[in-house]
Parts: structure tokens; C-alpha cells; sequence
């Protein structure tokens, strides 16, 4: 499938990307995908019904760059922290052709959202399922499909899972 490097730098991206998310680093975030790269958040239910309906869909990197934005300049909401849990990523498959190699993988998430004057508690856990490719900057995400399992979400979800 893959050699260990580039597993190394496969599971670099999955920590690279949560350490991103948890550190409130969100100018930062874009730069995980390539320009014409997507951003999908959907319940589990949609996706295996293969529904096409999602609670977020970004299609290009501008637009995730757009999110970035609203997060930091226009959405008020009440604070929190959120800290990302990921299991190790799970190679699916390689495709190889003159446009280089896509690496199929998918991991499992778990994120605890903390509010400044509460608990921690689950906020949403599921499966990330990526198209990776790599880049001159090394491996971007082409898709990330965030598939959360439960259709019950508290309040709305601000920040990237």
C-alpha cells in the first residue's frame, strides 16, 4: 500500500490537523487542503442512505478560508475549547496515476467540547473518511468527510471537527 514514510507523514496530517482545531489556530486550518479541496460535515444516516444533504459543505479551499472568517469575525457564540481525540488512520487504498497518488484513509474522531464555565463533555464523535494527496508542501487533504453518528448535535457546530 503505502511505505512507513509516508504512513509517518499520513499520521503527522491527523495530528498536525487536531492540534490545529484545539489550539484556536484557525488561520492555520486552510492550509490542510489543496485549493479545489472539500469539507463535508454529515450525519451518519444521510451518508450510508447515500442522501446528499450535510450540515456544512464547503467546496473549495476559498471557501474554507470563508469559514475561517465567519468563525473569527462574524459568529457569536458562547466560547469554548474544544479537544480532538483521533484514532490512528486506517489506509483504505492508493490510487496511482500521472496525476500522483491519492491516498484513501479514514480514523475515527472524538471531540470533547469544554465551555469556560463548565464541564467537558462529547461534543460529536464519528469517522473521518480523507483523500490525500501529495503536494510540493507534502500530503493535503483533496476531501475530508467528516461522518458524525449521532443526529443529535448540541446547539450548532462553530468550529472544524
Amino acid at each position: 500500500m503505502i511505505d512507513f514514510k509516508t504512513y509517518f507523514e499520513l499520521l503527522n496530517l491527523y495530528s498536525d490537523y487536531a492540534m490545529v482545531c484545539d489550539s484556536v489556530d484557525w488561520e492555520h486550518w486552510p492550509d490542510f487542503f489543496v485549493e479545489d479541496g472539500t469539507y463535508r460535515l454529515q450525519p451518519r444516516e444521510n451518508h450510508e442512505q447515500g442522501l446528499p444533504l450535510c450540515l456544512l459543505a464547503l467546496e473549495s479551499k476559498a471557501m474554507i478560508r470563508d469559514r475561517v472568517y465567519g468563525v473569527k469575525e462574524t459568529m457569536y457564540h458562547d466560547p469554548y475549547y474544544q479537544r480532538h481525540i483521533v484514532s490512528t488512520p486506517r489506509v483504505m487504498k492508493v490510487e496511482r496515476d500521472l496525476s500522483g497518488e491519492r491516498i484513501h484513509s479514514e480514523a475515527n474522531y472524538t471531540v470533547v467540547r469544554t465551555k469556560l464555565d463548565g464541564e467537558s463533555t462529547v461534543f460529536n464523535v464519528g469517522l473521518y473518511r480523507d483523500v490525500i494527496v501529495r503536494t510540493p508542501e507534502g500530503l493535503k487533504l483533496q476531501s475530508r468527510m467528516c461522518i458524525y453518528d449521532s443526529e443529535m448535535i448540541p446547539n450548532s457546530i462553530i468550529y472544524p471537527i
